[in-house]
């Protein structure tokens, strides 16, 4: 490499960040004016905040790496490749630097030696912050000189984007237009997770409209994997992302508390949906003794007979649980009327409609109501369940000392629940209430000002420029909040885009809560059915997939492990082979040093001077399912045979450079 075109290149890179720095100032400026501006409708400066605001954070997080390639076409063309897109406004928006998802950038990712697709030369920019500092011009194979650096260099505590080394097998995965259900399977070190989230930047930005509008959620196995994997969108200026582990898929609980094996069997499992179904008709109750309600001239007892029939009546309005109090409580007032007539003993002309209408306003009915068919939240109709009405349905146990002490199997029970209960609309009624009032009297005032005033036809009035909806939203105060900060908040919210990493480890139960979240089932779901380790965990995509989309789902699978050196590799399989005697490692595309092992050693003395570090073990600081995920440059595993095939495994395959087996 040439100083001139070393030169020559710097010169490139230093141009574009200059044209970064413009737009974003430019887009910095733009949001300051909207923020300030109160002269535009609320929608259209909500529209302009929104916009500018996702436009900022994008450019913000474009300095590192901001250009880290090029590719020559036969044609002599140049494009350059990079983390965003910049374009010369001047000359009819010429493409200054393609963004890596562009279709134009495909080929930086994907042509090999024996397919160049039209591309003459892929060249490889080494960058610090602005200055660069080496150029590659790779042979188009996979393991070049670029991927070879950036695998072995010393890790930290966070994935870092592949997006300057995206490699032909997984690009094809990130760009697949397959709409449905994507699973991405893969063994240690594949990438399957950083291809996952990649995918997610590419369809933000190919599906923009209809993403950012809805968001993406990401769902992971724990705290310590979302904070590992939580700065590769962000990177990449995504921004329209919800992070969430299994504990946190319920608004207002947030819990990495887990049950036992067999608890999280039992709740895991699709019989759970009709426990909850018992459990809240086991709050439909009937009355052990007559419930007396007093009226003007008798008071009519209120029986369990009676309690009953209006209890069947709620029961078949096919309303859910919660909006059906209203239907039990009519109920109650319709078969209390002709015992009340008779217990008055005449049949005076309307003293039937009377009775009603006194039934109807009885404060003793109301509270019976109440009584018999309460108005439950999910956590109190569990904590109920598992503080003693669990012995009444034959489940003795889910008692337990704290009955709110929630786990994470809990939450696609508490999410379950809110289904079966529903809201009991009054809320909901009285918002509704209130803002047609509001509408109303907005409309009154349009109208007076419109009436009152004496205005040319030609000139403006009031009602061209203000409607009565607008009019009456005036003191509501905007949501400037995020997509993601809104969906997060909101347990019905439906996401245009799901990702579940480590999805071998999700129950039945928790599928039924993703599912929800995703009705069109636009997913993409990461996994190694060889790490499985949850007892409640997935055994076949099948069984899964083919319950919530079984026309919608396809199946890819990874093979080339990054991460793992082939002696460690070596050293894994035979765990693997434990697990499943069927299946294949992956093929590492490095070398390393065998593994090391010693008896009676202290860990930290393995402690390497640079990188990241990590000691494993069934009671060790890092557990093998706390370390699903994670990758360290140095790893010790402790007494791998206390641990089952599947957790020594995933145990085995978290380092990069160098691995030490002590056994005490």
């Amino acid at each position: 490499m040439t100083t001139g075109e070393l030169s020559a290149e710097q010169e490139r890179i230093s141009f574009l960040h200059a044209r970064l720095d413009r737009e974003r100032a430019a887009a910095r400026a733009g949001l300051d004016a909207a923020l300030r501006d109160r002269h535009e409708q609320r929608w259209q400066r909500e529209v302009a905040v929104r916009t500018l605001s996702e436009r900022v954070s994008r450019l913000e997080v474009a300095d590192e790496g901001l250009c880290f390639g090029r590719i020559d076409d036969a044609g002599g063309g140049r494009t350059y490749v990079g983390r965003v897109g910049l374009f010369d406004e001047e000359d009819d928006y010429e493409p200054l630097l393609t963004d890596w998802r562009a279709p134009a950038a495909r080929p930086f990712y994907t042509a090999t030696a024996a397919n160049p697709e039209g591309i003459t030369r892929r060249r490889h920019f080494r960058v610090r912050g602005r200055v660069l500092e080496g150029i590659h011009d790779d042979d188009l194979h996979v393991t070049s000189e670029t991927l070879l650096a950036a695998l072995d260099a010393p890790r930290s505590g966070a994935m870092r984007d592949i997006v300057a080394t995206i490699q032909a097998e997984q690009d094809e995965v990130i760009r697949l237009p397959h709409r449905g259900i994507l699973v991405i399977e893969g063994g240690p070190g594949t990438g399957k997770t950083a291809v996952a989230l990649h995918r997610v930047a590419y369809l933000l930005y190919t599906r923009r409209e209809r993403l950012s509008r809805q968001g993406v959620l990401v769902v992971g196995p724990n705290p310590g994997f979302l904070r590992y994997i939580g700065e590769v969108l962000p990177s990449l200026g995504e921004t329209d992302v919800v992070f969430a582990t299994p504990g946190e898929l319920f608004p207002g609980v947030r819990t990495d508390r887990e049950d036992s094996p067999e608890l999280q069997a039992l709740k895991g499992d699709l019989a759970a949906v009709d426990l909850l179904r018992a459990a809240v008709a086991d709050r439909e109750e009937l009355p052990a003794e007559p419930v007396p309600v007093e009226l003007t001239d008798v008071t009519v007892p209120l029986t369990a007979p009676l309690v009953a029939r209006a209890r069947q009546v709620a029961r078949d309005s096919g309303l859910r649980h919660n909006e059906a109090g209203s239907v039990f409580h009519r109920a109650l007032v319709d078969v209390l009327v002709r015992p009340a007539v008779d217990l008055i003993g005449e049949d005076l002309p309307g003293l039937a409609e009377d009775v009603r209408h006194e039934l109807v306003r009885s404060p003793d009915l109301a509270r019976a109501a109440a009584a018999l068919w309460p108005v439950l939240t999910p956590e109190q109709l569990l904590a109920d369940l598992y503080g003693g009405r669990c012995l009444a349905l034959g489940r003795p146990e889910l008692l337990r000392a704290d009955p709110r002490a929630w786990t994470v199997s809990d939450v696609p029970l508490l999410d379950e629940a809110a289904e079966l209960l529903g809201t009991d609309g009054e809320r909901e009624r009285r918002a509704a209430r209130e803002r047609r009032e509001a509408v109303e009297y907005a409309q009154g005032v349009l109208h007076v000002v419109d009436t009152d005033a004496e205005i040319d036809e030609e000139e403006l009035r009031a009602v061209d420029l203000v409607n009565a909806e607008w009019l009456a939203d005036r003191h509501t105060p905007p949501d400037y909040r995020v997509t993601a900060e809104r969906a997060a908040a909101d347990r019905e919210w439906t996401y245009g885009h799901v990702v579940v990493d480590e999805a071998q480890e999700l129950s039945a139960m928790d599928w039924r809560v993703l599912a929800r979240r995703s009705p069109n089932r636009s997913m993409t779901v990461v996994g190694d059915l060889a790490q499985r380790q949850a007892a409640a965990g997935a055994r076949s995509w099948h069984e899964v997939l083919d319950r919530y989309a079984p026309d919608r789902w396809r199946y890819r699978r990874l093979t080339v492990n990054y991460r793992t050196p082939a002696p460690i590799m070596a050293c894994a399989a035979r765990a693997l082979a434990e697990v499943d005697p069927g299946a294949v490692p992956p093929t590492s595309v490095r070398d390393g040093e065998p593994p090391v092992e010693v008896t009676g050693a202290d860990p930290e003395s393995f402690r390497p001077d640079e990188g990241t570090f990590a000691v494993i073990g069934v009671d060790g600081p890092l557990t093998p399912r706390a370390a699903k995920g994670l990758e360290f440059d140095v790893v010790v595993v402790l007494d791998p045979e206390r641990m089952d095939p599947a957790e020594r495994y995933v145990a085995l395959t978290r380092a990069t450079r160098r691995l030490v087996v002590v056994r005490t």
